[in-house]
């Protein structure tokens, strides 16, 4: 009798230790698409998963390399990814083709989109754009946004030709004079500084009045009302992350580092301080990292449909939502080098 006694006992034990090694139920498989090649501005991603921080939320994450915001708001639109990172005017733009999204979080308050050139190849500015060549991804959410650009600027839209040139060709292909202009995000600003000292020209979409939201997370709204706790989950992990690789970049490039390969660490560490001036507004000091306000994204909608036109227009207010983020989570600006 003692024995059966015993062995119900170890029986016990070993059931209760084997319950708490296991966790309490599996992690939400999440995809997460990015707008383009891993780099200083996605660590804080990396870091949130390397420290288990979507795991402890009951998210099991995985992160896609994108290929250009057009491509990732098409993914997240059509459902074949929960979440992603998308240019917000271009997800504004495939929302009039039908695509089911929602911009949770703005991980850019200013455009992050400028043009450059090499004056030595006959461009001193914007108004010598006219003929010449811009390499830049099909789906560059500045090649998607041009008409708007060309617009603003006083230029016919079909007055520049585009040649596919891949995110991380792009200096090589305006150094090699495969092209005359390139588009990129200001946070690789420094990089083309350093390869072409004074030759350099570049214009950054807001000085010449265009400054819609830039890099977003957005979420597909069929999954965002199916799954409203994972979306808040998923979104406030990543603005924590964030805010901690504000106060701290190091950690966040160490993680990045070590899960992608082929990045320069000097210019990763570069990239994040612009990127943090990119971040900064009078909304995410004051509301929340990564606030979305009401009335720029009518003015960003407006712009779009000005511009582009918008083939189903649609009520601006269902295209973000500021309800998933944590008030309590706010921008550093005290970080942000003048």
């Amino acid at each position: 009798m003692k024995r059966l006694q015993a062995a119900g006992s170890a029986l016990v034990l070993a059931l209760a230790l084997g319950a708490t090694a296991m966790p309490a139920h599996a992690g939400e498989a999440v995809n997460l698409i990015l707008n383009w090649t891993p780099t200083a501005d996605h660590s804080p991603y990396y870091y949130a998963r390397a420290q288990g921080w979507y795991e402890k939320a009951g998210i099991d994450l995985t992160i896609e390399t994108g290929k250009g915001s057009g491509v990732s708001a098409a993914k997240v639109g059509s459902g074949g990814s929960p979440f992603g990172v998308a240019d917000l005017a271009t997800m504004l733009v495939a929302k009039s083709k039908g695509a089911d999204t929602v911009a949770v979080m703005s991980v850019y308050a200013n455009t992050g989109q400028t043009f450059y050139w090499l004056k030595s190849y006959g461009v001193n500015g914007v108004k010598d754009f006219a003929g010449h060549k811009i390499g830049n991804p099909p789906g560059d959410a500045s090649r998607v946004m041009w008409p708007a650009f060309a617009k603003a600027a006083g230029l016919a839209p079909d007055s520049v030709g585009f040649v596919n040139v891949g995110p991380t060709a792009k200096i090589a292909a305006l150094k090699s004079h495969t092209v005359d202009i390139i588009s990129d995000f200001y946070n690789e600003h420094d990089l083309k500084v350093i390869e072409f000292g004074p030759d350099l020209g570049y214009v950054n979409w807001k000085d010449i009045g265009l400054n819609p939201y830039g890099n977003s997370v957005i979420v597909n709204g069929a999954y965002l009302q199916k799954n409203p706790k994972v979306v808040e989950d998923f979104v406030r992990v990543t603005q924590k992350a964030f805010a901690a690789c504000v106060a701290d970049v190091a950690p966040c490039l160490n993680a990045l580092l070590e899960q992608v390969s082929g990045l320069d660490r000097a210019n990763q560490e570069r990239q994040w301080e612009r990127i943090k001036f990119l971040m900064t507004d009078e909304f995410t000091t004051t509301k929340g990292l990564g606030w979305i306000d009401g009335e720029r994204m009518k003015k960003d909608y407006e712009l779009v449909q000005t511009y582009l036109g918008m083939e189903k227009p649609f009520d601006v207010t269902a295209a973000f939502t500021t309800k998933m983020l944590d008030p309590g989570v706010k921008m550093d600006a005290s970080k942000v080098k003048k």
